[in-house]
């Protein structure tokens, strides 16, 4: 016990009072709240059977919760978007165990956002060292910080040099006090701005329509057809999607407010739809799904829905999800996301620092590159 705290861990999100988490978290980021991650787990996506063992650390003065932060122990590396696969490969073939690691992140949602959530008057810097004894468990090889906020992850950094910096990028949209979507394309190039203008005259003259329909407006009938998307869109790939039917339902029973639902209709029946969340500054597109192809579908659903969505709303930032530099033409732009890995053994630490130093370099210039390729115009 440090300065009145006390570290426990916990095997499932439902062992702390979902009232206490919320309050510590807030509702600005909706995959740290307490009914997002007790959905992944009663819906059975973060569980043993899955390799997504929670593991929650939560950090208590006397009976009052004043810390906590999302733990997992993972015995593969599939839904973390963070790709160490080339780590564990080197690691087990010098005879070495990769697994179980414990990673800090928000199961199969690549979405950057706050990971620990501390009350008032908690000495974060102590709150810190009380959390890093739990990588001292010997069974651990590892401990991976996955999409945090860049302060949070300057504050580990701080108390803890040794931790290992990882760099990747993701594209995103930012409104610049565009006003309506309009506006937004008056900002680009005229040769972008005819072409965004196009490719959504190709989805109306296809005979789609398109509707948002938020929180409340979405019914049981609604999710279902877009679970039923998305099933399809996953099954074209040769596999499922990580995610079942109960755990949406589960979100809209406890978190309507933060659903978005893009849908597409053909001839008055729906064939595709996008499902977002929203914080009190961001929407996150997360999943998507058709049963029917349909040029340039995906852009307006995914991407110029969304935008409109975020003007009309005042939301200051879209989210889209990961890779694609198709989203630069469209208004994307690249933003760098670090990961911070402690690694226990310093043999296979030295291997991996030598790894992120260059990859860290290759992303530098990527970004410098790709982002002379975004379609504003130049001032």
């Amino acid at each position: 016990m440090r300065a009145g705290l006390s570290l426990q861990a916990v095997s499932t999100i439902e062992a702390l009072p979902a009232a206490a988490w919320n309050a510590l978290v807030g509702d600005a980021y909706p995959f740290l709240r307490h009914e997002f991650l007790h959905a992944l787990e009663a819906s059975g996506a973060a569980s043993v059977r899955t390799g997504w063992v929670p593991r929650h650390l939560s950090l208590w003065r006397g009976g009052d919760l004043v810390g906590v932060m999302p733990c997992y122990h993972k015995y593969h590396s599939f839904g973390e978007y963070v790709f160490d696969w080339a780590w564990a490969d080197a690691w087990e073939r010098a005879g070495g165990h990769y697994y179980p690691k414990a990673v800090t992140a928000i199961p199969f949602t690549p979405a950057p956002g706050p990971r620990l959530a501390l009350a008032s008057g908690v000495d974060p810097f102590v709150a810190r060292e009380l959390l890093a004894s739990a990588w001292e468990d010997r069974e651990l090889s590892s401990w991976h910080l996955l999409f945090a906020e860049d302060e949070e992850l300057d504050a580990w950094q701080a108390s803890h040099p040794t931790l290992l910096e990882r760099h990747s990028v993701q594209f995103q949209w930012q409104d610049a006090g565009y006003g309506d979507f309009e506006g937004f394309l008056a900002a680009l190039t005229s040769k972008r701005r005819k072409e965004i203008r196009r490719e959504r005259r190709i989805v109306a003259d296809q005979g789609l329509q398109l509707r948002r329909l938020v929180g409340q407006q979405i019914d049981h009938e609604a999710l279902a057809n877009f679970y039923r998307c998305y099933q399809i869109t996953y099954l074209e790939r040769g596999r499922q999607g990580y995610l079942s039917l109960e755990f949406f339902e589960r979100l809209l029973a406890t978190m309507p407010e933060a659903l978005v639902l893009i849908q597409a209709r053909l001839a008055g029946r729906a064939v595709a739809a996008a499902l977002c969340l929203q914080g009190r500054h961001t929407l996150y597109g997360r999943y998507w799904g058709s049963e029917v192809e349909a040029d340039c579908l995906h852009f307006e659903a995914c991407y110029y829905q969304g935008i409109e969505h975020c003007l009309a709303q005042g939301l200051r930032r879209f989210d889209p999800g990961t890779q694609g530099e198709h989203k630069l033409a469209r208004g994307f732009a690249p933003r760098r996301l670090r990961s911070l890995h402690h690694i226990a053994d310093p043999r296979l630490r030295d291997a991996v620092a030598r790894f992120c130093d260059e990859e860290r370099r290759y992303i530098t210039a990527y970004r410098r590159r790709v982002s002379q390729s975004l379609p504003f115009k130049r001032t």
